[in-house]
């Protein structure tokens, strides 16, 4: 168990695509800062074999949930599993993401178009609109946002993702709106990663260390950031085009 301090001790939180990469990285950061953790994953073992760590490396609870961010039911029936087994939810990371390649942008599929709109915004509007509401509800809350530097410097090899990162910063700013003052919503917006997804296309000199993002989501999650809401956090090397 860890003996550093634990701004988190006492909270829950929430992370999609928890299982592996960044998702990973911040499940285990926010564990060791004291929160208890939900990881959502669409493979259970593997966000199950991570709760399993959780509990022996931390001593913190850990729950596995099987959810699809693209399919509105599973973003139901994940709220549904997590305020059944903690009764709240202080942090929630909309992290899941996906960017599908394809040959040029005319032979790019409307089944491709569609999942790609879906996991990257339709779930994250469903989830946060959930959780947020009952944020509010409990007396506050902090959404964190896992966007791109696609969102504001679109690369043609990834139109249907960039845009979907951009409508999730609106998002950002629309429900801090909503569910503020108690409620904080923020956007960390990455260049690449170098864990876990990560696309083919970007320049191989801006990547992040995987540690810098989760130190921005940690930081995002505690008190630390008490008065910080509807922002971007740009962690992209300072990419231009």
């Amino acid at each position: 168990m860890s003996t550093e301090p634990q701004p988190l001790l006492g909270r829950t939180a929430l992370v999609t695509g928890g299982s592996r990469g960044l998702g990973r990285g911040m499940v285990l950061a926010f564990a060791e800062a004291g929160a208890s953790v939900i990881i959502a994953g669409r493979k259970l073992d593997a966000a199950e074999a991570l709760a399993a760590d959780v509990a022996e490396r931390f001593g913190r609870e850990a729950l596995a949930v099987a959810a699809d961010m693209s399919r509105w039911e599973d973003c139901d029936a994940l709220v549904d599993a997590a305020y059944g087994r903690f009764d709240r939810v202080d942090v929630l990371v909309n992290n899941a993401g996906a960017s599908p390649l394809y040959p040029s942008l005319d032979r790019l599929t409307e089944e491709r178009y569609d999942e790609t709109l879906a996991v990257n915004l339709k779930g994250p509007f469903r989830l946060t609109a959930l959780v947020g509401s009952r944020m509010a509800a409990a007396g506050g809350g902090s959404i964190i946002n896992i966007s791109s530097v696609e969102a504001a410097r679109p690369d043609p090899a990834a139109l249907p993702y960039a845009a979907a990162k951009a409508g999730l910063e609106a998002l950002t700013v629309g429900f801090a709106d909503a569910f503020g003052p108690t409620v904080r919503v923020n956007t960390i917006r990455c260049g690449m990663i170098r864990a876990g997804f990560v696309t083919s296309h970007g320049d191989p000199a801006v990547v992040n260390e995987a540690e810098d993002v989760v130190g921005a989501a940690l930081y995002l999650a505690t008190d630390a950031s008490a008065y910080r809401t509807s922002a971007t956090i740009r962690l992209d090397a300072g990419r231009r085009r």
